[in-house]
């Protein structure tokens, strides 16, 4: 049984894996609701440029990246998570 896109028990993962239109709406599911957030965070993120630095696309493309690396090496004082890439 699926509760709220968790599945309960690992006899219920096995099914939804057996049942592929269910495994892909599961999953898509997801995978929309993902692009949703991010396309809302990246119009949040523009309105900010526009006001703050009247659009100027290369000041916040410097500082979002040093933010992100920030945001990478803070909490294991390393970028292994780069390697990833």
């Amino acid at each position: 049984m699926v509760l709220h896109g968790k599945i309960s028990s690992m006899n219920d993962r096995q099914q939804l894996e057996r049942n592929p239109i269910r495994y892909l709406a599961s999953n898509l599911g997801i995978v929309i609701g993902l692009v949703l957030i991010w396309r809302g965070v990246w119009y949040v993120l523009d309105g900010i440029d526009l006001y703050l630095l009247n659009g100027s696309h290369v000041l916040t493309a410097v500082g979002g990246i040093i933010l992100g690396l920030l945001i990478l090496y803070l909490p294991d004082k390393d970028l292994k998570e780069i390697r990833k890439l």
